[in-house]
């Protein structure tokens, strides 16, 4: 990824840089021990094909706005950015999560990699933007007929976290709100009742089952605060909106004094745990309060 000058990286330095290197603090014990104590991400070489998806849904959302509109030089950026994805996108990544394990064809990053096409077919259908839109047309059925097909499981009734596993993730949680599926969809309501009776802890939920060891880490670890907020969002999007509010109240009493989220929070012990303050909570939480007041009108609907 650093050596690929057409890469979209995940992340880089505060200065631009593309390479960061990733070593290990042996003397530091990190919070409660929880070595080991890392400098850098090597997740920066990872690829991520959900962050395709990311950049052409904010194309598109900045697109909608009154005083914005779609920009020239976005637009171009972009279309170079769909060449790369058209032969990408039929690869295993390491997905959202960034797992140090193998790479798999993991559910969310092909939904994303539908979303960049998806959104860059209604900024020309709706913005006038030229672009092979019946190629694009083709590549977003493909995707979608394939993640049905491959990512589906008759025996959980229910997607699953990567093609052809048994396991669950959360980011299922997203797939009606990018309009992948409506929230009524049986298969979008399997796929959220499968995720609260597998990975919910009184409501607080997990991003999958670390004793699997998908990432490449020891078990364990805190339910998942932004993912806890998608459930709120998959609860609301289909009008189970009592529940979807008694959720995200209780989330809102894990804040701490000054309203701020970590990354993650021990259900049993009452305690947030992980990167503090995260901005992935946050966000999430903002989100969530949109969808509430919103309701379905969030839902970023695809254009066919």
């Amino acid at each position: 990824m650093a050596g690929d000058p057409d890469a979209i990286q995940i992340m880089y330095g505060v200065a631009g840089e593309r390479r960061l290197p990733e070593w290990q603090v042996d003397w530091l014990p990190g919070f409660e021990d929880s070595r080991p104590v890392r400098v850098g991400n090597a997740a920066a070489d990872q690829e991520q094909i959900d962050v395709y998806g990311e950049v052409f849904d904010a194309f598109y959302q900045v697109a909608r706005a009154p005083k914005l509109g779609p920009l020239m030089s976005a637009w171009e950026f972009g279309s170079h950015m769909l060449g790369r994805l058209e032969r990408l996108w039929h690869e295993p990544d390491e997905g959202i999560w960034e797992i140090r394990g193998r790479r798999r064809h993991f559910t969310h990053s092909k939904v994303m990699a539908w979303v960049a096409f998806d959104r860059a077919i209604r900024i020309c259908e709706e913005f006038g933007r030229e672009g092979p839109v019946d190629e694009w047309g083709r590549i977003r059925a493909e995707i979608h007929a394939q993640v049905c097909r491959e990512a589906w499981s008759d025996q959980l009734r229910s997607f699953t976290q990567s093609y052809g596993s048994a396991e669950l993730d959360a980011s299922l949680l997203l797939l009606p709100v990018v309009g992948f599926l409506p929230p009524d969809d049986p298969r979008i309501r399997g796929t959220v009742r499968a995720v609260q009776e597998h990975l919910s802890e009184d409501g607080f939920v997990r991003r999958y089952r670390s004793d699997q060891a998908v990432d490449g880490l020891p078990g364990g670890e805190g339910t998942f605060l932004p993912c806890s907020f998608w459930f709120v969002d998959a609860l609301a999007l289909d009008d189970r909106r009592d529940q979807a509010g008694e959720l995200f109240e209780r989330l809102l009493a894990v804040r701490n004094d000054v309203g701020l989220l970590a990354e993650e929070y021990d259900a049993t012990d009452r305690r947030q745990l992980g990167n503090f303050p995260q901005a992935l909570s946050h966000i999430a939480l903002v989100n969530s309060a949109f969808t509430l007041a919103n309701g379905r009108a969030r839902i970023r609907r695809p254009s066919s």
